[in-house]
């Protein structure tokens, strides 16, 4: 039996998927690292420890392989977006992964906003003004670290630095790529006019390839330790957000993906690049002929953590006791609530926001309570306000791409009977949730795939996906939350006004409390 494997390279942790040829799934392997936060905006990790975790996975996940029998015929990555690490002229980090949550960089964002540089970057870039960008981080990095700017002699995100480690190349394929605001999406090339207001040079960021460029000669160390041969295949791969849309077979025009992990995307794939006037939307490179526009959010599942640890810590250690899920049990408390948590409004901006609002000092609030409202209220509207804010990143995608015509949806929240039901009530639509396992990793095999000649379109993941659920709305629900969309969307607005002024305030009083 041949074998392939999918790489997902996250924020927290990095997954090995061991498929066989048919992308059955045949063994898996997390493995978890932490994220550095230090100091208030800040979000960081260790290249090293990311590094190990992919040869650990890797090791581990093919003791399920029988390679006396058969062959790994490949690996292919998938990866978050917008890290950002620093070599010096030895390729020694200089930094360490500054991730996309990372929001150090938000003054210089702003002002490259509010002087329309932002915009004019973008328009080229597809990537919106924010400081999850690599472009406004080395900006920061250039005024406020000049001593660390001036010693990195290359720049590079998470994905390029495990290749160069593993093979000494340095290669950064187009999806990335596109997501650093340094990228043109028009010329499929480094973007001059942001290279010079970066103050850096495409001499000192990696060779552009295609995702589906293959590298092989890894050096014999780490080919020992994870036992495999030097010349097995190592495919590019691309993003995770864009592989997202691969992975539920949302590549067709028309066809939404709706993921929420930690955090949160609504996307969608079309033909040729694609900007919003309002700069509202992402558009990103999947393929050189498909493209990814949608919105990122912020506050996924990590908000349902924050409400399961700060609101409901005695549930978290009932459950452990019990041996069963802790998010189970509090689903299972927000089930008993209804629709719209009596008038409860959540607005989940906990690590600030990307879309559809583009704002790094966004602040979390309930809105609405009264001696009425319990826990349970609360844990249910903090579920719905992640929906609520991905609705509204769906109604920034509508003025740009169009009503979608099908909505597939992925990620943690999926294995939760309660959110899936809501996000069809919430949409109003029918919601199919497809059964496979790790889309992201599946989606890395594919591109694989391709590349290696065993598949000619992209298209055939809908054989590897199997069953799906799909999900009806409920009109009991939807009433209920068609009142109350519009308030959520009217308060974060003005809102809005005060969060700069909040935030400072916690900058300069809470930064040793601030985690």
């Amino acid at each position: 039996m041949d074998y392939m494997i999918g790489m997902d390279l996250g924020t927290t942790s990095t997954k090995a998927v061991l498929y066989d040829m048919d992308c059955n799934v045949l063994g898996y392997a997390n493995k978890l690292y932490p994220l550095y936060q230090d100091q208030p905006d800040m979000a960081e990790e260790d290249p090293e420890e990311i590094f190990d975790a992919v040869v650990d996975a890797l090791t581990e996940v093919l003791r399920k392989a029988d390679l006396k029998n058969g062959k790994l015929q490949g690996v292919s990555f998938s990866s978050a977006m917008h890290s950002l690490i620093g070599l010096d002229a030895d390729h020694k980090p200089t930094t360490r992964v500054i991730t996309w949550a990372d929001n150090r960089a938000e003054k210089y964002a702003n002002e490259y906003k509010k002087n329309g540089k932002g915009f004019e970057i973008y328009s080229r870039t597809g990537t919106p003004t924010h400081p999850m960008s690599p472009l406004y981080k080395l900006i920061w990095l250039r005024n406020e670290h000049k001593d660390v700017f001036d010693n990195s002699k290359y720049w590079v995100g998470i994905k390029e630095y495990i290749f160069y480690r593993l093979f000494g190349v340095l290669k950064e394929e187009i999806s990335i790529a596109s997501a650093t605001s340094l990228f043109n999406i028009f010329k499929l090339d480094w973007d001059e006019g942001a290279l010079k207001e970066a103050g850096i040079t495409r001499d000192q960021l990696p060779e552009l390839v295609e995702p589906t460029e293959q590298v092989t000669g890894m050096h014999d160390e780490y080919a020992k330790v994870i036992g495999i041969p030097t010349d097995t295949p190592f495919i590019m791969g691309a993003s995770d957000g864009t592989l997202s849309n691969l992975g539920v077979n949302a590549i067709e025009p028309g066809v939404v993906a709706v993921t929420i992990g930690t955090s949160g995307a609504v996307r969608t794939v079309v033909e040729k690049p694609v900007i919003d006037p309002k700069g509202r939307v992402f558009c990103y490179a999947l393929t050189k002929d498909k493209w990814v526009i949608g919105g990122p959010v912020n506050n996924g599942g990590i908000v349902f953590r924050w409400v399961r640890d700060q609101l409901f810590a005695p549930e978290k250690i009932t459950a452990s006791m019990m041996n069963v899920d802790s998010y189970d049990m509090l689903t299972q408390i927000a089930g008993e609530v209804p629709a719209g948590s009596d008038g409860l409004i959540f607005h989940p901006y906990l690590g600030g926001e990307r879309a559809p609002i583009w704002d790094a000092n966004a602040r979390g609030s309930f809105f609405g309570l009264t001696r009425n409202h319990t826990r349970a209220h609360m844990v249910r509207a903090a579920l719905e306000g992640i929906v609520y804010n991905l609705y509204n990143v769906m109604l920034a995608l509508e003025e740009v791409a169009g009503s979608p015509k099908e909505i597939m949806a992925t990620g943690g929240f999926a294995r939760s009977e309660l959110w899936r039901q809501m996000l069809a009530d919430v949409f109003e639509s029918p919601v199919t949730i497809p059964t496979a396992f790790e889309s992201g990793a599946l989606a890395a095999v594919t591109l694989a795939k391709q590349s290696l000649g065993l598949i000619d379109d992209l298209s055939v993941i809908k054989d590897y996906i199997g069953e799906t659920n799909t999900y009806q709305p409920n009109e009991a629900n939807y009433a209920a939350y068609r009142e109350l969309v519009p308030i959520f969307i009217r308060l974060s607005r003005q809102l809005q006004t005060e969060y700069a002024n909040i935030a400072e305030f916690q900058r300069k009083f809470s930064a040793n409390s601030v985690k």
